[in-house]
């Protein structure tokens, strides 16, 4: 396992300072096996780390150096004050993390069997602190100011959650509104509810980034090149389909780049979409070339499919550098 305190660490975000990248969504503790390879009944030992989707883009985001922030919920918990206490550490700003006094903070468990099967099991019944984030708890200036708002559909599977990201949207008035097609099917009554709410986000956002199988339930289309473009018909100005081995596609109604895979061992593939996503944030606000954009997202993700953990092992830019070089950034880590 990777030792946690040797991680790198960022400053806070200066207090009153706006966020370049504001996320909005799940948050939570992972309790990742120490053993790979191995059944959650014959487990012995656990690592405890910050999770959820938009926490990882998040601290994904600030570990490449933007100043971040979180809107979030947690419980009035020991792992509601582990998650603040994580995010902090890691570099993302949590003055919008709400405390539930209903719901415990959600835990999250996996099984890692590479390469490719990372089953997980999500605790968070009957709901979530992060679903119970409402429209009054939204700060609107915040969210207006962010270069970057990155939501997650998960968000809109649950009231009073989807009301407040129908209020976050509408509170946007510039800069990249990213999407997440984040599509978890436990989270859903089925999957017709999924597509009917994603529909009504989609001409909102500018940015839509997703899966084949996330593609189908947004737009109805798993073949990559009618995915994107059902996803520009829909009103974004750029589509990002992750095609696993097949690398990522994106396109806008000028351009079509394909990004290749990067060739790791990997460990767990679980956060490798999550800091994808982060590095695909920083890349759209530094206003890269769309091929150094993905070319720089996939070597992300790369790097944390070869780590055990998610959010501790989202990688710096040196470390992409490195990868992009040819060599591999675990070996002085």
């Amino acid at each position: 396992m990777n030792d946690p305190d040797r991680r790198p660490r960022r400053p806070q975000a200066p207090g009153g300072a706006p966020a370049e990248v504001l996320t909005f969504g799940r948050a939570g503790v992972d309790i990742y096996p120490l053993q790979i390879g191995v059944g959650l009944e014959d487990v012995t030992s656990f690592g405890k780390f910050l999770g959820g989707t938009t926490a990882n883009v998040a601290v994904a985001a600030a570990r490449l150096g933007r100043r971040t922030a979180i809107i979030t919920g947690v419980g009035d918990d020991p792992f509601g004050r582990y998650v603040r206490r994580e995010l902090r550490e890691l570099g993302v700003d949590d003055r919008h993390v709400v405390t539930s006094a209903e719901y415990p903070t959600p835990v999250t468990f996996c099984e890692i069997f590479p390469p490719d099967d990372f089953p997980l099991y999500f605790y968070r019944k009957p709901t979530a602190p992060d679903l119970q984030v409402s429209a009054s708890d939204l700060d609107r200036d915040a969210i207006a100011d962010a270069d970057l708002l990155w939501l997650s559909v998960s968000g809109l599977s649950e009231e009073p959650s989807r009301s407040a990201h129908h209020e976050a949207l509408a509170a946007r008035t510039g800069g990249e509104t990213v999407l997440d097609l984040d599509y978890r099917p436990m989270f859903w009554a089925d999957a017709a509810s999924a597509t009917a709410e994603v529909q009504k986000v989609l001409g909102q956002v500018t940015v839509a980034v997703g899966n084949r199988e996330e593609c189908e339930v947004a737009v109805g289309e798993t073949n990559p090149d009618r995915a994107a473009d059902a996803l520009l018909d829909a009103g974004v100005r750029l589509s990002v389909v992750k095609q696993g081995p097949k690398g990522v596609l994106a396109k806008t109604r000028t351009e079509r780049v394909i990004s290749p895979p990067i060739p790791v061992v990997p460990k767990n593939g679980l956060g490798a979409g999550d800091s994808f996503g982060g590095s695909l944030a920083h890349g759209l606000l530094a206003g890269w070339p769309l091929d150094v954009v993905l070319s720089r997202a996939n070597a992300a993700g790369a790097i944390v499919a070869s780590r055990l953990e998610c959010s501790t092992a989202m990688p710096t830019p040196a470390e992409i550098d490195a990868l992009l070089a040819g060599t591999d950034p675990n070996e002085t880590r």
